[in-house]
């Protein structure tokens, strides 16, 4: 086990005691506009409360979503020896090319709703330790990594959308959730990028032997995520907290993106009361996770791309509900007449 007296998940800890909470005065004032707006009242359903939520994080009374950025982190992932995945891992480095060369999904979805696109190189030559046999990071190695996410947003943004790339990494989140919620493995374990069914049973037999290994060490989240974990997700762990401190919202993507909230999450319920779920993920266990998360997807599509894509096709909603607020006219400007009491 970490040293109980001082560790470097200790800074994680206390990081997390000093975030700022919603703004409420900020969500008051927008509640106010909207009841003057040329529409009844509750009649863009959803959308008038990503408003308030908007508003509730970027502590301003008129939202708004000017620089919204996507961030995809990439890594790779030692128990891919372990034939858990229908791709061989040298995937990881051809993609980050595709990405790098705007041949990819996400890029498209970039461009068609004005997304900033960032990448993340997260060593992806040199995969974490195979959770069957070793942890995947040490703690230091789990902190920096943690910290590099938190870096990834320098240079401003008014929304982040976190996604990731990964040969290999819903085994990897399906052993978190395992370990954070127990239950048999086969509950968390999907078919991924498209597995068979012996490919399947190689993926539940993975989780079943890292939480069987690790077992001892698993009620600390932190020790989950660099137990069991992955660069890519304490990435997205440190974006998420990054992204609360300086007060911008986080939409989430799929199945793993949403393990490095429930990292978080299990550690207090609050940390990531700032995200909101992009969309719901083909991979099964999603909705499970997202129940216990408290979050209610944006979208269903049936995809399980990964790359941040689900969470990109969200953020155009969010950027469409901060414009709608904004912009509409008033039933005063407009010169509608109102509702009769």
């Amino acid at each position: 086990m970490s040293d109980a007296v001082s560790s470097p998940f200790d800074d994680i800890r206390r990081l997390i005691t000093t975030m700022p909470g919603p703004d409420e005065a900020a969500v008051e004032a927008v509640r106010m506009r909207d009841r003057q707006l040329t529409k009844p009242a509750g009649s863009l359903g959803r959308l008038e409360w990503i408003a308030e939520w908007l508003a509730a994080w970027q502590a301003k009374p008129t939202p708004s979503v000017d620089r919204p950025l996507v961030c995809v982190f990439a890594a790779s992932h030692g128990v891919t020896a372990k034939g858990v995945s229908a791709f061989p891992s040298e995937v990881n480095r051809q993609m980050l090319e595709n990405f790098a060369a705007g041949g990819a999904a996400i890029n498209q979805i970039c461009a068609a709703y004005g997304l900033g696109f960032k990448v993340f190189d997260l060593a992806i030559d040199m995969p974490t330790g195979d959770i069957t046999e070793a942890e995947a990071m040490d703690e230091k190695a789990c902190v920096a990594t943690m910290a590099f996410g938190m870096e990834a947003i320098a240079g401003g943004t008014d929304l982040l959308a976190i996604g990731e790339m990964g040969i290999g990494n819903t085994t990897i989140a399906a052993a978190i959730y395992t370990a954070l919620y127990g239950g048999p493995a086969e509950h968390w374990v999907g078919r991924g990028t498209g597995v068979d069914d012996e490919g399947l049973r190689r993926k539940v037999a993975a989780v079943e032997a890292a939480i069987a290994r690790h077992g001892d060490h698993l009620k600390d989240p932190l020790e989950v995520l660099r137990r069991v974990g992955g660069r890519e997700i304490a990435a997205m762990a440190g974006a998420i907290l990054a992204a609360r401190l300086q007060r911008i919202p986080v939409v989430l993507d799929g199945y793993v993106a949403t393990s490095a909230a429930a990292v978080l999450h299990a550690i207090h319920p609050s940390t990531i009361d700032h995200c909101i779920a992009g969309h719901l993920s083909a991979e099964g266990a999603h909705q499970d996770v997202l129940a216990r998360l408290g979050k209610i997807p944006l979208l269903a599509l049936g995809m399980r791309l990964g790359e941040g894509s689900g969470a990109a096709l969200a953020a155009g909603l969010v950027k469409a509900a901060a414009a709608i607020h904004r912009d509409m006219a008033t039933f005063g400007q407009a010169g509608v007449s109102e509702r009769l009491s």
